[in-house]
């Protein structure tokens, strides 16, 4: 059901914020902070005209493009942590100043820990609890942020600024249907009567592409899809027509064709006159959608200006490695980082295999199908006569959305789940079919990582003793062995000795998916599964892990069934390509087949949606999202 309406990151409703993000986010107003008076609502009917079509005319002419929307001098954000002589304090942001004129697109790029939604959340007044905010200037929608009260914030809030998150589905009301969500941000600012909201709501969601606005207003937001969700959130934070919106991280969680529909309307809204400050880590979206770019390391801007001069010619090296490890800027097989260049990862002569080009396939499934029986009662088809080999040493690239049945097809390869129709053979022999006595002793040769692997690992375990349970006892018969083959593991993902001694908790996202690469490696397998095994990771981590992947399939010899959304992931890392939508294979070749001479629609349609980053007039360049 979603967590508790006082914990919801809803903070487009003035109600919301008064109930929860006041106590546990604000920071408390500065001595002698002047309570800003309320205005009279503004008029949103200019809001009705936005269409997910840049192009498309309107009838109320944009604002001043010279309307300074955000002026930000040295902003410095801190938080005190412990209390007495223990009282520490950390910077989190540091010296950042940043300008944004009406009907521009400010991107803020950085990795995890970079200061990114920080800077966002103080924007709106909702830098975290123990916050310090410090700035020689700090104006936001023409208000002096520093001066501002909670009363005064929450009246600033969604009506002056729009604040766009990550996950629709956490954000809205889980109870509550989508329309009575924004009659609510309507109603708290005092605009029009009940029967006026109710037909504004519905405007709302027609204006940013909802179907049936009408119908789907009476749903809730589990009721609709991702990308419904995310326009029914964009439709509340928008309500009021403010002046200024800030999307943080609002498309990371939507597929390619969803998220490449989300940009075109806040495009078509950028069009209108609004200024929009969007957070990211995708260098792909921010090359969409912006106009300019600051990059964020550390808290500190590192590199600021016009989006082509500082994605086309960076001039920061961090900016440069942030560019370099997008895997589709890069051939197949190129490494995308310093260690995978210099080939640091040693050879294990023990576990040493050798390509084998002429063999037949290490894994094969031959018309697989599998079918659920819904809520409602119906069976449905997730997965419908798909059929596909992987050789030895090949990796082969499954890529579809939400819904396309590739990770069903994955736990059908690892014998996870039974096929209702269709077999999975390994090595030419039974695999589905054998019962899990039968299936037990041939388990150590295909092996899995998932997306997180801080959900499969005990957490009580150190690093040591989860690849010591996956190690094979009868080939480790004594400690020391045991002790020897982990290190082995360790040193094979780049792991150091003193990284095995923590729990999953203490490393950070990159190390724990290095354990979780050397558990799937502890048996020693022919095939290892890697469902959606990088894409919770920033871009320069996910960078080293493909590296990894990519040393530990030549030396091994491994074969890799690769799950992903992310085509440009798919795109450096794969021989083959198996496109899936529906439960079905619709198109499967070379990689380099899929990739430039797409046959199916559907692929075609896939590869249309990418965004492409246009470097000077005779260069673009192609950044797979």
């Amino acid at each position: 059901m979603g967590r508790p309406a006082g914990c919801r990151t809803n903070v487009h409703h003035q109600g919301m914020v008064a109930r929860g993000h006041a106590r546990a986010c604000h920071r408390r107003p500065r001595p002698g902070g002047n309570v800003v008076g309320t205005s009279s609502p503004d008029q949103v009917g200019r809001i009705t005209a936005v269409t997910v079509l840049v192009e498309k005319s309107v009838s109320t002419p944009a604002p001043s493009a010279n309307r300074t929307l955000l002026a930000v001098h040295a902003l410095n954000v801190s938080f005190a942590v412990g209390t007495g002589r223990h009282k520490k304090i950390n910077h989190v942001v540091k010296n950042v100043s940043l300008e944004l004129s009406a009907g521009r697109c400010l991107a803020i790029v950085g990795e995890s820990g970079s200061g990114k939604s920080v800077t966002a959340r103080t924007l709106v007044g909702l830098p975290g609890r123990n916050a310090i905010v410090e700035a020689n200037q700090l104006e936001v929608a023409n208000q002096d942020a520093l001066t501002l009260s909670e009363r005064a914030w929450r009246q600033v809030r969604g009506k002056d600024i729009g604040f766009i998150l990550q996950d629709a589905l956490v954000s809205l009301d889980p109870l509550r249907p989508v329309g009575k969500e924004i009659e609510e941000a309507l109603r708290l600012h005092g605009w029009g009567n009940s029967a006026s909201r109710r037909r504004k709501a519905i405007e709302l969601l027609d204006s940013v592409g909802v179907p049936q606005p009408d119908l789907r207003s009476r749903q809730r937001p589990d009721e609709l899809s991702g990308g419904l969700r995310q326009r029914a959130l964009i439709a509340s934070a928008i309500a009021l027509d403010p002046a200024l919106v800030i999307a943080d991280e609002p498309t990371t969680a939507l597929d390619v064709t969803v998220q490449a529909q989300v940009l075109d309307l806040l495009a078509a809204m950028k069009a209108r006159g609004t200024g929009i400050i969007l957070i990211s880590h995708d260098l792909s979206v921010v090359s969409r959608l912006a106009d300019d770019v600051a990059v964020m390391r550390g808290g500190a801007i590192v590199e600021q200006g016009p989006v082509r001069e500082v994605l086309g010619n960076p001039q920061h090296e961090y900016t440069r490695a942030l560019l370099d490890a997008v895997p589709s800027a890069h051939t197949k097989g190129t490494p995308l980082t310093k260690e995978g260049r210099s080939g640091i990862i040693a050879t294990s002569d023990r576990a040493r295999r050798v390509r084998a080009e002429n063999a037949g396939p290490v894994l094969e499934a031959r018309g697989l199908g599998k079918s659920y029986d819904g809520l409602d009662g119906i069976r449905r088809k997730v997965v419908h006569d798909v059929s596909f080999n992987l050789a030895a040493g090949e990796t082969l690239g499954i890529v579809g959305e939400s819904g396309s049945g590739k990770s069903t097809t994955a736990k059908l390869a690892l014998a996870m789940l039974a096929p209702d129709t269709g077999e999975v053979l390994l090595d030419g022999e039974p695999w589905s079919s054998l019962s899990t006595n039968q299936r037990r002793p041939r388990r150590r040769r295909v092996t899995v990582v998932y997306q997180d692997p801080l959900s499969s690992f005990d957490p009580r375990w150190n690093a040591e003793r989860i690849l010591v349970d996956a190690l094979d006892q009868r080939d480790f018969t004594t400690a020391q062995t045991r002790r020897e083959r982990v290190a082995e593991l360790a040193g094979q993902v780049g792991l150091q000795v003193e990284h095995l001694e923590k729990h999953p908790l203490q490393l950070s996202g990159g190390q724990r998916q290095r354990l979780a690469i050397a558990r799937a490696l502890a048996p020693e397998p022919e095939v290892i599964v890697l469902d959606e095994a990088v894409s919770a990771l920033d871009v320069s981590v996910q960078a080293q892990v493909l590296d990894l992947l990519t040393n530990l399939q030549s030396q091994l010899g491994l074969s890799y069934l690769f799950i992903s959304h992310d085509l440009g992931v798919i795109h450096h890392m794969s021989d083959r390509v198996l496109v899936m939508k529906d439960g079905k294979a619709v198109e499967q070749g070379t990689a380099d087949q899929i990739f430039n001479q797409p046959a199916h629609p559907y692929t075609q349609e896939l590869l249309a949606s990418l965004p492409r980053l246009e470097i000077n007039e005779n260069t673009t360049r192609t950044i797979y999202a």
